[in-house]
């Protein structure tokens, strides 16, 4: 099955010459020339890959990708122009994969993009994909989430920050770690934000969301969800 690719760049001769190349290398590509066509494609296509241009009018390449990790942790490579140190930073803090600067080689992208598509599977294959605490489930290979065997219907946000705790199961999670992992280390979300977002899921798990037993508080740090 052919690793899908998802190209976002403003430059439509760029992007066809991206696409044409990409294509005989054995990828299924779609592009998009502008922010919001390209978020549109990413929720319809569910790519394997983004490979996305920083310098865009309207939506740049930053929000995308930050819209892009409110949605998943698909692997995104930036193409920038821009090489210095903040730049690089604030990409990586966003959960960006690897960076390319312009001009480059469409060699150079395609080894790129097989190294992080290497690299994701790897990763993939030691992590733990299913979680069972009690009647609950969390599956992270489908990305869903069953109580009691009836499948939870979570946005792609509630389910991010479900499999968080899940993933740390026992544990204290600190207010600013679940913020990180779930809306990425550039979005400084309110502790009301977040708050809400522990209540919806309290009240699709917990048999009493005013006393919950499942997903506990832990105050003046974050919250666990018990094992």
């Amino acid at each position: 099955m052919k690793a899908k690719i998802l190209i976002v760049d403003d430059d439509k001769t760029l992007l066809h010459f991206l696409r044409e190349y990409l294509e005989q290398e054995g990828y299924a590509v779609a592009g998009a020339d502008r922010g919001t066509k390209a978020l549109r494609l990413f929720y319809d296509e569910q790519p394997d890959i983004v490979v996305l241009d920083v310098m865009m009018p309207g939506m740049d390449g930053w929000e995308v990708c930050a819209r892009i990790r409110e949605l998943s942790d698909t692997p995104v490579i930036l193409l920038t122009a821009k090489t210095s140190e903040g730049d690089k930073l604030r990409g990586f803090r966003l959960g960006v994969d690897d960076y390319i600067t312009k001009p480059f080689s469409l060699a150079e992208l395609a080894a790129r993009i097989q190294a992080v598509l290497s690299r994701t599977v790897k990763q993939i294959e030691h992590q733990p994909m299913l979680f069972e605490f009690g009647k609950l489930t969390v599956d992270m290979r489908k990305r869903e989430a069953r109580l009691a065997g009836k499948p939870l219907h979570l946005t792609p946000t509630e389910f991010r920050l479900l499999a968080t705790l899940a993933q740390h199961a026992g544990e204290a999670v600190t207010h600013d770690q679940l913020v990180e992992a779930v809306w990425g280390a550039s979005r400084r979300e309110s502790s009301s934000v977040l708050r809400r977002y522990i209540s919806r899921l309290r009240k699709m798990i917990e048999d009493d969301p005013s006393k919950p037993i499942f997903l506990v508080t832990v105050r003046g740090f974050g919250y666990r969800l018990e094992g």
